[in-house]
């Protein structure tokens, strides 16, 4: 292992590291643009610049590998000058628009120019216009002009998507980033082009003009779109959640995540939520507090245990709740008719080589890793006979958090709704549920960013995740629900950071006040 000296600090390495990965490796802060950890290397910005001792020409840090000895610095004036005078080229036909821009805020461009830039333009020629507002295909729009060429999308395209979409096209100053005749940019990771965009050039349709990134607190947790458990960061403040960005884990999923995942923060938001409890018997729904649905149906859980009684559980909740309900139905109310709701069954096994999955749980491994503990071996043939000779009469279920990957959502609800009462706990609204005929409770439950807890991905890894916030404060998890089902008492703090959608606020001018005040959470340095 080679050692060498960064900015005098001595630093040892792996053979065949280069000076950037040393650098990144030793704390110190370095100018790139092209580089990044997952692609091969491009050397096309020019702004890794280093000085080695005994060299008398700057190099570039991304593809130089550290040999022995070597003594490395990126603080003198030498590579100050030239860092500036690359930066000066990048500029030289960059659009100001830095107030409309959708990347401002976390732009590589904009944090480099405060560090290298505050001088005057050397340059009198206009700038050259390029296109804007490129439809590049369903989710990515391009600005040709405030691209640096650094050809991170094109080489995303080429080495991790292997669907080659994008090329560089023209020359010199008229080169811009583009699709081929005929190939749009549309496969399914195609917004990971946006995630390495180091300026606003590739920009989400989604997440577009939605907020200012400054608005936004993020937190990281565990994908729960598919059984692959990317690790990811979530981006929220008081009026929802707005976007999901992949998080590094070599492990799992590298520095990337797949288009579908991005969307699992649609549904966490209140706008889709079950709100409060619902209860319908005789034929009227009446609405309680989330705690006391769960009460209310203690009584009926409790008449039916037994074999009467069996409970339903999708594989989106975490190994903690899973232990939890399915140990109260064995122990304290006598039933091993406990069944795992299988969504996408002529998928599930399937693996595109990269990381989407056909087993669109976060969880199946725990889920099954629990029922193996507790000796369930109940299959689905067994509810659908059981609920087609009345021997099953109380049914609970778990539901799904992620509507979108269970399709036969509406045909499993009519299956279950043979049984004579049934409580339902579910994080999102569906109008299924409140068509649902006989005695229904309905339970709020909290979604994956509401709670502490862990999932075990598809090569049985288990992964733990913390609560990023609150958004439905009547929501339970499915511990909190088993002991009140069980008839036991739980404390459940109020909390006063519920979410309130936008259209359901009477006054702008104290949204706006709030966010000045509120949403300001981090400030950084010139």
């Amino acid at each position: 292992m080679p050692k060498c000296t960064i900015n005098g600090k001595e630093v040892e390495v792996k053979e065949g590291t280069s000076i950037i990965e040393a650098m990144q490796q030793s704390g110190d802060r370095i100018a790139h643009y092209c580089w990044h950890p997952g692609l091969s290397v491009a050397g096309v910005c020019r702004l890794c610049m280093v000085e080695i001792e005994g060299n008398p020409r700057v190099q570039i840090a991304c593809n130089t590998m550290v040999t022995e000895g070597m003594k490395i610095n990126n603080t003198s004036e030498k590579v100050k000058d030239a860092v500036k005078w690359g930066l000066d080229f990048h500029l030289i036909n960059h659009p100001l628009d830095c107030p409309i821009c959708d990347q401002a805020g976390e732009c590589g461009l904009q944090d480099q120019y405060m560090e290298y830039g505050k001088y005057d333009p050397e340059m009198a020629e206009h700038k050259q216009k390029k296109h804007k507002v490129v439809d590049l295909g369903p989710t990515v729009v391009l600005d040709s002009e405030r691209c640096i060429l650094c050809s991170r999308c094109v080489r995303f395209t080429e080495e991790v998507s292997k669907t080659n979409e994008l090329g560089l096209f023209n020359r010199g100053d008229r080169t811009e980033i583009g699709t081929h005749d005929g190939m749009p940019l549309d496969n399914k990771y195609s917004l990971n082009t946006v995630d390495i965009c180091p300026v606003g050039a590739l920009t989400s349709k989604d997440f577009r003009f939605r907020q200012r990134v400054w608005y936004l607190k993020d937190a990281e947790t565990v994908c729960n779109g598919c059984s692959t458990g990317c690790n990811v960061k979530v981006y929220y403040n008081k009026e929802g959640f707005f976007r999901v960005k992949p998080a590094y884990n070599e492990q799992v999923n590298g520095h990337w995540m797949c288009d579908e995942g991005r969307d699992i923060y649609k549904f966490v938001n209140k706008e889709h939520r079950l709100a409060k409890g619902m209860i319908r018997q005789g034929g009227t729904w009446k609405e309680v507090h989330g705690g006391a649905a769960a009460k209310a149906a203690a009584e009926v859980v409790k008449a039916s245990a037994g074999d009467s009684l069996a409970l339903v559980l999708t594989a989106q909740y975490t190994v903690e709740e899973f232990e939890a309900i399915v140990g109260t139905f064995v122990n304290e109310f006598k039933t091993k008719k406990v069944f795992f709701w299988i969504n996408n069954k002529e998928s599930f096994d399937s693996f595109d080589g990269l990381l989407l999955r056909g087993d669109k749980n976060p969880n199946t491994k725990g889920l099954l890793k629990v029922l193996e503990k507790h000796g369930i071996t109940a299959t689905w043939n067994d509810l659908s006979a059981g609920l087609a000779n009345g021997s099953i009469k109380t049914v609970v279920v778990a539901g799904p958090e992620n509507m979108a990957a269970f399709p036969d959502f509406a045909e499993r609800v009519k299956e279950l709704s043979k049984a004579q009462n049934i409580v339902w706990m579910q994080a999102t609204k569906h109008e299924a549920l409140t068509n649902l005929p006989g005695n229904v409770w309905l339970i709020p439950v909290k979604t994956f960013v509401e709670k502490d807890g862990t999932f075990i991905n598809h090569a049985g890894l288990e992964q733990k995740f913390k609560k990023a916030t609150t958004i439905v404060s009547e929501a339970l998890t499915l511990t909190e629900a088993a002991l009140l089902l069980a008839g036991k008492n739980l404390a459940i703090p109020a909390s006063g950071n519920e979410f309130k959608p936008m259209n359901q606020r009477a006054d702008q001018v104290e949204l706006e006040a709030r966010k000045k005040n509120e949403f300001v959470f981090r400030r950084g340095s010139l």
